[in-house]
């Protein structure tokens, strides 16, 4: 099975557009990590046209918050429907069970004993600031970290939060996740 564990960074914020809603913010980067080639890489926006295909032969596209936020917002970019790939979010498979939204520094922190390397506001000023190797960096970060948790919750389960001082399992139901579906797609829409 083909994997794409990914992650995004903009380079604006909410309160630049007007609206809560991800497909106005401007895309600043991609992180990915392809199982079949066990690389990471980015992807500027002017580079988004190598990204397509290989997200268009996974089966599996993971990402944290990636159904509410990062999908929404490639799809602006992308000629086809990226919905249309299977896709775990873990933040979603955690949010049906606990009720709520958990950050992925605090769940990998927990979970893992590791976590994120900034903030995602630090990486809009790194961009503005034209430090885009520090924003690449810090988005392949989130890339590792989410996938190590995805690999962690396929394994055992679950992942943990804090409560106060208590840590608190989040029972996770990871017997779909990797039950193929056909969804890979063979060539970018549309058709030229």
């Amino acid at each position: 099975m083909r994997k794409i564990f990914f992650d995004i960074e903009t380079s604006n914020i909410f309160a630049d557009v007007g609206k809560n809603d991800p497909s106005l913010l401007d895309l600043a980067v991609v992180g990915i990590y392809d199982s079949e080639s066990d690389k990471y890489s980015c992807f500027e926006q002017s580079e988004l046209t190598a990204l397509w295909p290989l997200m268009e032969k996974a089966d599996l596209l993971i990402g944290f918050n990636s159904d509410h936020f990062d999908i929404p917002l490639l799809d602006k970019y992308y000629p086809g429907n990226l919905s249309a790939i299977k896709s775990v979010d873990i933040m979603k498979e955690i949010k049906n069970v606990l009720g709520r939204r958990v950050g992925l520094g605090h769940v990998a922190r927990v979970t893992l004993g590791t976590g994120k390397n900034g903030h995602g506001l630090d990486a809009i000023e790194w961009w503005k600031k034209g430090l885009k190797d520090k924003v690449k960096e810090y988005c392949l970060q989130d890339v590792k970290v989410t996938k190590e948790l995805y690999d962690f919750a396929l394994k055992n389960g679950y992942v943990q939060i804090e409560d106060g001082t208590n840590k608190i399992k989040i029972q996770l139901d990871t017997s779909g996740w990797e039950k193929r579906n056909n969804s890979a797609m063979t060539q970018t829409m549309p058709f030229y």
